[in-house]
């Protein structure tokens, strides 16, 4: 009797450790489900596709730039023949962002569409991944995670003016803007 009440003491705890483990889809599993299906396209693209060696960076520029590894992309193309797919994935996307652990930085819309800008982690001391999310009824959406070491928000905002004048290796980058011609 005591062997089969400890038993079962133990199996409730592995359950319980299970499932409180499982906290619903994440981007990271988004993308790895996705990248390979048709209507989407993903890549990995380093850091090192934009030069920044002309420019000269304050101490926050270059820490924030040496803080991001690498961006991950994996965007959805919409046409007339999957605009119900469409509408499934980026669904999907929100329902993943609602997600408690995606904390908003910035929300806003342009004539072409929507965007919102989420990390996790601590804005002031140590983002694990910023993610820049935008979607355009007629083209599709685009979701980029930008993964790093202790990446601090306030200096990455500072390098993204700089960048603007950067050479971009764009040939790394040709079959995204392809994609949403």
């Amino acid at each position: 009797m005591i062997q089969s009440i400890k038993k079962s003491v133990v199996m409730l705890l592995l359950v319980v450790a299970f499932t409180s483990c499982n906290q619903g889809p994440t981007l990271q599993t988004y993308f790895v489900d996705n990248e390979l299906k048709p209507g989407f396209i993903s890549g990995d693209i380093p850091t090192s596709i934009i030069n920044v060696e002309d420019i000269e960076l304050t101490k926050d520029q270059k820490e924030a730039y040496e803080s991001v590894d690498k961006l991950n992309i994996l965007a959805f193309q919409v046409g007339d023949n999957n605009q119900e797919e469409y509408k499934v994935e980026l669904g999907k996307i929100n329902s993943i962002l609602k997600n408690d652990a995606y904390e908003e930085l910035m929300r806003g819309s342009t004539d072409e569409g929507k965007f919102v800008v989420k990390f996790i982690g601590d804005s002031e001391a140590s983002i694990d991944e910023l993610i820049l999310f935008g979607n355009a009824a007629d083209k599709g959406f685009v979701v980029v995670r930008i993964l790093g070491d202790e990446m601090n928000a306030g200096k990455l905002m500072k390098l993204s003016s700089v960048l603007e004048n950067a050479d971009v290796d764009n040939a790394q980058l040709e079959s995204f803007k392809d994609f949403f011609k």
